[in-house]
């Protein structure tokens, strides 16, 4: 899976260098079919109070990889808004595990919603899952 020029990691690194991708800091994206992943290497910012990684970044870093995801199986004009979302948390991050990984993949596709799901691993364990729907916006 490559993500293309017209991708939403590539849109946002060309127009966009401070915005909120480049906040959190996510590296290597690659979508296609319905299907992509991203990269982030955990720093001090994206602690909570605790020492552990903060659930907005695991919910975050999860809602924009099903949202390229969705990006990667609709129309060019096609615009996924979350609608819904679920975050399960399964175990906390840590600064000094790796970095993490996250997947996602449209579990179900119709007009106008789609159904996502997505994880989030770090040293091959689980630390999230998140269940959304999202509104296509038909430009």
């Amino acid at each position: 899976m490559a993500i293309g020029t017209a991708g939403y990691g590539a849109r946002m690194a060309a127009n966009d260098s401070e915005g909120f991708i480049e906040l959190l800091g996510s590296r290597d994206w690659s979508s296609g079919d319905g299907r992509s992943r991203l990269e982030l290497d955990v720093t001090d910012r994206h602690l909570n109070p605790a020492g552990t990684v903060h659930g907005g970044v695991l919910a975050s870093l999860m809602d924009m990889a099903m949202g390229q995801a969705i990006r990667s199986s609709t129309g060019e004009g096609d615009v996924p808004a979350t609608s819904q979302l679920t975050v399960t948390y399964l175990r906390p991050g840590s600064p000094d595990k790796g970095s993490l990984v996250v997947t996602a993949a449209v579990s179900k596709q119709g007009d106008d919603l789609t159904v996502c799901q997505a994880d989030v691993e770090q040293d091959g364990r689980s630390l999230a899952h998140a269940l959304a729907t999202f509104a296509v916006l038909h430009k």
